[in-house]
């Protein structure tokens, strides 16, 4: 897959798409994994993440959607990835189809800097 293919496949399927895809054409890393993984075991391991981010007042953005989405999906296999911003302050997760062809899902956005960090932890 080139950078070209995946900003193409990133279009409005959750509210991170759109900096996902203006991350990866600002000249960001990106990587797709290979292995497969059924959606609904990512909805469940992200649900997870969700309330823990919540708890520490933390939002990711398309979270939320991506968890619907993962948990309707079923047992379709999955491919996960990451886009990184160039000046790493940002991070996305990726969920594509087994193929990886059709990006399903995405969330992310920015990291928290080391002060959030310190605070969340009080």
């Amino acid at each position: 897959m080139t950078r070209d293919d995946l900003i193409a496949m990133l279009r409005e399927q959750t509210p991170a798409c759109g900096p996902a895809r203006d991350a990866l054409i600002a000249g960001g890393d990106f990587v797709v994994w290979d292995g497969l993984v059924p959606a609904n075991r990512h909805a469940g391991v992200f649900r997870g993440r969700m309330r823990h981010s919540l708890r520490r007042g933390h939002t990711i953005d398309g979270l939320a959607d991506s968890v619907d989405i993962l948990k309707h999906a079923g047992e379709a296999p999955l491919r996960t990835g990451s886009i990184d911003a160039v000046d790493k302050s940002s991070v996305f997760t990726i969920f594509l189809n087994s193929t990886a062809t059709v990006v399903v899902a995405c969330c992310g956005g920015r990291r928290p800097t080391t002060m959030e960090a310190a605070d969340a932890s009080e």
